[in-house]
């Protein structure tokens, strides 16, 4: 009887260091600091603004294009199309409605993913999300950059074409799930890659980010030139301090 004791103890003991092991790897869901204005989990069929601020997203697409929703930790996450150059591969984002709720001004503000891409994935530059472009009106992105699958943080101001760029010192290119958060803070730019700063840029102080382009999340847009993320994409959010 005390043999049999001894085995469930450590068949136990083994289960629930498996478990605790199983959590541990798991990633936490990313939660967005400051005022969210914008927050997409990807859990619904159709994804909706967690935010409260009806932020709605639009699918667009060409060449068959599309997002598949696979499962991440208890609720899902958005797929994009695998790697593929030409001008007929499929391309897919999703965009919201123009707003002026989405342009931070010279303000601080917080932008961020979660986000999980393959080493063999990896391509010139991949967008993740960004409102506005470098040649008008000002803009922000968080991308990942080149074939080391480094991710930026990028703003360009109102009027200006200088483009600021903080990247990140380690790679997320390596299959595993990783958040990334990027913060406007006065003259400063942060990259913070799983809770740790990453990488920084000095930005002007007045930098304003105000343009009328949609937030557009997966690629600049849909067509063959657009930046297309080819990982998987979960916690999307916008916030301001």
């Amino acid at each position: 009887m005390r043999g049999l004791t001894t085995l469930i103890f450590s068949v136990a003991t083994a289960v629930a260091a498996v478990a605790v092991a199983a959590v541990a790897s798991a990633p936490a869901a990313q939660a967005a600091p400051g005022t969210p204005v914008l927050r997409y989990s990807f859990d619904q069929a159709t994804p909706s603004d967690e935010s409260g601020h009806g932020h709605a997203l639009t699918t667009r697409a060409v060449r068959g294009g599309s997002t598949l929703a696979v499962a991440h930790g208890t609720g899902q996450a958005l797929r994009f199309p695998k790697h593929c150059s030409g001008q007929k591969c499929p391309r897919v984002v999703l965009q919201t409605a123009s707003t002026d709720e989405l342009n931070p001004g010279t303000g601080p503000f917080r932008y961020g993913a979660t986000v999980l891409l393959p080493k063999k994935q990896t391509t010139k530059g991949q967008n993740i999300l960004q409102k506005g472009y470098s040649h008008a009106g000002g803009q922000y992105k968080l991308q990942v950059d080149g074939k080391a699958g480094r991710p930026s943080c990028v703003l360009v101001g109102t009027g200006r074409h200088v483009i600021h760029q903080a990247r990140s010192a380690t790679s997320v290119a390596d299959g595993s799930w990783h958040s990334i958060e990027c913060h406007r803070s006065g003259a400063v730019l942060t990259v913070t890659v799983d809770g740790t700063v990453r990488g920084t840029a000095a930005i002007p102080a007045n930098l304003s980010v105000s343009n009328a382009a949609p937030l557009s999340v997966g690629g600049k847009g849909a067509y063959a030139d657009n930046d297309q993320f080819q990982g998987t994409l979960d916690d999307l959010w916008v916030a301001r301090d």
